[in-house]
């Protein structure tokens, strides 16, 4: 059965704050910082597949990453919380 895809919600800048700083301003998947590259906050499961829009859902990914990764489930991607 095909999970019902989340509404996408605006995130609210407080919020984007929040996720850089708890990534240090690096992208979770290449490593890169915000000096050296543009930064996005991105859905770890995504939307699509039935994702939250909830913070532990987000994760910070440089815009190459973040293309790359598109609506798509891959391990590479995925954050591990303690």
């Amino acid at each position: 059965m095909k999970k019902k895809k989340t509404p996408r919600i605006p995130i609210p800048p407080e919020v984007r704050k929040y996720i850089y700083q708890r990534d240090n301003y690096r992208c979770q998947s290449c490593g890169k910082q915000n000096q050296e590259t543009t930064l996005n906050i991105d859905h770890i499961i995504p939307l699509a597949k039935g994702g939250s829009n909830d913070m532990s859902n987000l994760q910070t990914l440089c815009a190459k990453c973040n293309q790359q990764k598109r609506d798509k489930l891959d391990r590479r991607f995925r954050r591990h919380y303690s």
